[in-house]
């Protein structure tokens, strides 16, 4: 064989060479991937048990979490008819709510909606609420810093007064209203006194209100605020004293014996 035919034979093999490479490399691409998976051909979410091997024999996976790490096999979007990852859209923060708390410390939190939810391996939504500190100053937040004063039913103010002179004007007797405070805190003090070691926690006390400790807006001090926590002391009981939380009031009401009343 001349030098000519030898030539020419050695460019036939390095031809034959790089077809039969890359008709390798298209046959494997074609039998490689997820539709070589013999059970479930795709997954959703996170599977690390959903893989296969890609034409260059790597590891790669069907799930849809490849979208994320980037190593799903090549024809993963044909064989699992999935389109673009897409990601999560939220709307803007709606308005921070009210403070949990009238007066003093308390939260306000706010929201927003999800506006696209995320397909195929998008990023996911990030947090829909927020919360915050607040503190409470509301219009009754006077009247929570006062402070009950009471006494046992036992010191009944509606008596007639013997030393009173014949000529002396008559109060005008104003109506009483009953208050229904449920204690939250009592101190070991009010154990030492009878009447007072019924103020026990979690206990429903009748505390009223008469006429002679009201207020010029008829009213007595410190008679409570609805579902907030106010606080009382014993006026005949040194060092007892709590808080406590009013959950309803009746007018024209007498308390039950045993009850206490507003100083």
């Amino acid at each position: 064989m001349g030098t000519r035919g030898w030539s020419s034979a050695r460019f036939g093999f390095v031809v034959c060479g790089y077809f039969a490479f890359f008709c390798g490399e298209l046959f494997l691409g074609t039998e490689a991937g997820c539709r070589e998976r013999v059970s479930l051909k795709c997954c959703s979410g996170r599977n690390n048990e959903c893989y296969e091997y890609s034409r260059r024999k790597t590891v790669c996976y069907c799930d849809t979490y490849c979208q994320k790490t980037g190593d799903c096999c090549e024809d993963y979007r044909r064989v699992c008819q999935i389109s673009v990852a897409i990601d999560c859209v939220v709307g803007s923060w709606g308005p921070w709510s009210s403070c949990t708390s009238k007066c003093g410390v308390g939260s306000t939190e706010r929201s927003r909606q999800v506006s696209i939810p995320p397909r195929n391996g998008g990023a996911p939504c990030p947090d829909l609420r927020q919360r915050r500190g607040c503190y409470g100053n509301a219009a009754v937040c006077s009247a929570a810093k006062e402070v009950a004063k009471i006494l046992p039913d036992s010191f009944k103010r509606n008596f007639k007064d013997p030393w009173r002179r014949p000529h002396m004007m008559i109060k005008e007797e104003k109506a009483s209203y009953c208050v229904y405070l449920r204690v939250k805190q009592a101190t070991s003090a009010c154990k030492l006194k009878l009447w007072s070691a019924q103020l026990v926690r979690e206990r429903l006390i009748c505390a009223e209100c008469q006429s002679d400790a009201m207020s010029k807006s008829d009213r007595c001090e410190g008679d409570g605020l609805q579902n907030i926590r106010t606080f009382w002391t014993a006026a005949s009981a040194p060092g007892c004293q709590g808080s406590w939380v009013r959950e309803s009031s009746s007018n024209h009401c007498r308390c039950p014996p045993h009850s206490v009343l507003f100083v």
